[in-house]
């Protein structure tokens, strides 16, 4: 059996994961004490982790210790970097890591971002779910989610929550999973 790819990601309601300078403040509107829209649960059935550099580096600038240390981490980059206890800097292809991550035993590959490590994969099919919450503000410019030359794919609605801070989650699964 194949290891499930998850996508777990929010955006503002025009599509972007970051304003303009990489700029993550619009997350601040939804917190609210005591809710993680799921996350704590979505997180327990994850043992793998991977993401792009620029996503590890700005968690890291922002005084957080790495929230995945404790997970199979793979961060995908272009320069050479010795491992940190769990956490791998890779330097090949995101989607010939992912197709060999799926294939051994395991538990959820959660893939935190960024856009460019979630459209290369959902270019090559290999991502199975998407976790979408999506944040009530536009911000006009930024860092979009989803690449304007993606193929069109068609999703299929699992669940969709609204919170009362105006946040909505949807939950989709792809047809190739």
């Amino acid at each position: 059996m194949s290891r499930k790819v998850v996508v777990y990601i929010a955006a503002s309601a025009d599509g972007f994961i970051a304003g303009t300078g990489d700029d993550l403040s619009f997350l601040s509107k939804v917190e609210k004490e005591g809710e993680d829209y799921g996350y704590a649960d979505f997180i327990t059935k994850v043992d793998t982790v991977v993401l792009g550099k620029r996503t590890y580096d700005k968690v890291l600038s922002m005084g957080y210790p790495f929230p995945h240390a404790d997970k199979e981490a793979y961060i995908i980059t272009r320069s050479e970097m010795p491992q940190v206890g769990h956490t791998r800097f890779y330097t090949g292809e995101v989607e010939g890591l992912v197709q060999q991550l799926k294939q051994q035993e395991g538990r959820t590959i959660f893939i935190d971002g960024g856009a460019y490590i979630v459209n290369r994969l959902l270019k090559a099919g290999l991502v199975d779910e998407i976790y979408l919450s999506v944040i009530p503000v536009l911000l006009g410019s930024g860092i979009a989610l989803f690449a304007a030359d993606n193929p069109q794919q068609q999703l299929v609605l699992v669940e969709a929550k609204s919170f009362d801070t105006g946040l909505v989650q949807m939950h989709y699964r792809l047809p190739n999973s």
